[in-house]
């Protein structure tokens, strides 16, 4: 037979560390407090003022010279503009294929030819921004606002082409 002490000791042998592991000292564990870190909120940090745009003489001069031959092709497409606006009121009236007609049609036609020496200056300023944007350059200003003024006059320029021609009688 055997004695009930003998047959416990490989058991209590076996508990023995299983059992010392949950008397351990707790402050050994992690705290489940926030930590640190986890007070920081989570807004993005605030980004820097931008760099001071440094000045691009060679640049500038290249806006003059192309802000001075839009506003030439402008004042070439107003002076016409006019002109067209007055052949489209005489050609109100007539009929199609008639000499007023052909008139109001040529000088609205005329127009087109303008607008696109004007688009030509739109189409540099594009250029001129997107090689900055190829070279990660900075915006710079004055580029930035000869483009937006050069785009409203484009667009402008289309709105009178479409209501003088609007205006002429369909043929």
């Amino acid at each position: 037979m055997l004695r009930p002490s003998r047959a416990l000791s490989p058991l209590a042998l076996i508990a023995l560390p299983l059992i010392s592991g949950c008397s351990a000292d707790p402050s050994g564990y992690p705290s489940l407090a926030p930590r640190p870190i986890e007070k920081m909120g989570f807004e993005e940090p605030a980004t820097p003022p931008p760099a001071p745009i440094a000045a691009d003489p060679a640049l500038d001069s290249r806006l003059t010279a192309i802000a001075a031959t839009r506003a030439a092709a402008a004042r070439a497409f107003d002076a016409a503009a006019d002109r067209a606006a007055t052949r489209t009121t005489a050609a109100r009236g007539a009929a199609v294929g008639s000499e007023r007609w052909l008139d109001a049609q040529t000088a609205v036609a005329e127009l087109d030819s303008l607008r696109s020496t004007h688009a030509d200056s739109v189409g540099q300023l594009e250029e001129l921004a997107a090689a900055r944007a190829q070279a990660l350059q900075p915006a710079y200003p004055a580029l930035d606002q000869a483009l937006d003024a050069a785009r409203a006059t484009a667009a402008a320029q289309t709105r009178r082409i479409d209501s003088l021609a609007a205006a002429l009688p369909a043929g």
